[in-house]
């Protein structure tokens, strides 16, 4: 769209948009269909992440486990695993789909309420104003 743009972190209607939180517009019968389909987008990505994260942890069983680990330890404990993850896929060694038996999805905490308006920043419209042109511009998909 002719403007360089950092990278962004997804996030649902519970957290403040911020020009690095991109978040769905609030559903209600005021949406324009742009805004629609801006939203159909994002919960598209955030199923393809949420999907990610699933398989790496039915390949490293070790991440349902993380709950008797250190906060500190958690990032590198989830580097490690994926560092691993593209080893394996790089020597032929593919993902199994049974691995995922047993492996529930699991919703991680999070706030029920949406962040108050006063936690946006009015930037972050701009961003998610340009990102939602850019999915216009890119068709369906």
């Amino acid at each position: 769209m002719g403007k360089a743009q950092k990278y962004v972190l997804l996030g649902d209607a519970t957290y403040p948009l911020q020009d690095w939180i991109l978040k769905p517009y609030q559903e209600d019968e005021n949406l324009t269909q742009r805004q629609l389909h801006f939203n159909y987008r994002l919960k598209r990505a955030h199923s393809v992440i949420e999907n990610a994260f699933l398989r790496l942890k039915a390949r490293w069983q070790i991440l349902l486990k993380c709950d008797d680990c250190s906060l500190e330890l958690l990032p590198t404990l989830v580097l490690a695993c994926c560092i691993l993850h593209n080893i394996c896929e790089a020597h032929d060694n593919p993902f199994n789909q049974e691995w995922l038996e047993g492996t529930e999805p699991t919703e991680l905490p999070k706030p029920c309420q949406p962040a108050p308006a006063a936690m946006e920043d009015g930037r972050a419209e701009q961003v998610r104003e340009l990102m939602c042109q850019y999915f216009e511009s890119c068709g369906e998909g």
